[in-house]
């Protein structure tokens, strides 16, 4: 079975979803899971992992109440205030929910050394008791920092989304490739190839800018700790699912087929510990 790691749902509202600019106005509507299922039909997907996009707890009932109704979708990445004091307390809470496999910060928009405070710190080392995981969305130049955080907690399940976001479009790799090959030397974190159209010029990009990028990572991460992902629909700013899926599947063409199924669908389900119904579609 395909598995896409990394997509979104919402009802759009422009003052909380400030995020979404005039400039990004196919996003500009809801995004529900009628929209995508015949999506993932055309592209032979069975399963997805729906990540939050909005930092609140409602926002982690939305998605619960959408994994309730929508087989499809096979887990959740939710958020939890990792630094509340009553933190114990709604983790024991939100162990209840069987999807529910992990949380997410929103660390892009954080100042660069979030990730090192103390008090999130304290909230991360909480997540191995109940079985969380958790999401590390940063942009390239807090990869230091996720490199040192990481460091700090070796028994927690980690994965970096989107290649942690590089300046594609200004072609920046050299420090991105250092950072990366030091943050992969942690065994207990994995990559999203997810993302990337979006960081390009969205209306220029080729299928070659991504090859070098996806080469490092490739190679610093390896075949079972990494994890297709599409970033639907915030992809649609700059090309279609089909396009983002195509990207990494053309280029692991020559990996052997099980190296490929492990990336389109076996390390998300043993990473996020995903009960899938084998069978609802077909590995290419």
């Amino acid at each position: 079975m395909i598995i896409d790691s990394h997509q979104h749902f919402w009802r759009f509202q422009p003052l909380r979803d400030a995020w979404i600019t005039e400039e990004m106005g196919v996003l500009r509507r809801d995004y529900m899971p009628a929209d995508l299922a015949p999506v993932l039909e055309s592209n032979l997907v069975g399963a997805t992992v729906a990540v939050q996009a909005d930092q609140s707890e409602d926002e982690t009932h939305f998605l619960l109440d959408l994994a309730a109704r929508h087989p499809f979708i096979a887990g959740v990445v939710g958020w939890v205030d990792l630094r509340a004091p009553n933190l114990p307390e709604r983790l024991q809470y939100f162990s209840r929910f069987e999807k529910l496999r992990g949380f997410r910060h929103i660390v892009q928009a954080e100042d660069d050394c979030f990730l090192l405070r103390q008090d999130f710190q304290r909230g991360v080392a909480l997540l191995p008791t109940f079985g969380f995981t958790y999401d590390i969305l940063i942009y390239a130049r807090q990869l230091p920092a996720a490199v040192e955080f990481a460091e700090q907690f070796p028994g927690q399940p980690f994965v970096l989304d989107h290649i942690a976001k590089p300046n594609l479009a200004a072609r920046e790799i050299r420090e991105w490739g250092r950072h990366m090959r030091a943050l992969a030397s942690n065994p207990n974190v994995m990559c999203k190839l997810s993302g990337m159209i979006t960081e390009a010029d969205w209306r220029h990009w080729q299928a070659e800018d991504f090859a070098p990028y996806l080469e490092i990572a490739c190679d610093a991460f390896g075949p079972r700790r990494l994890m297709f992902g599409s970033d639907w629909p915030v992809c649609l700013l700059a090309g279609s699912y089909e396009q983002v899926k195509g990207l990494v599947s053309d280029f692991l063409r020559a990996w052997p087929a099980t190296d490929r199924e492990a990336v389109f669908g076996g390390n998300a389900a043993r990473f996020y510990g995903l009960k899938v119904q084998h069978g609802l579609t077909a590995q290419r």
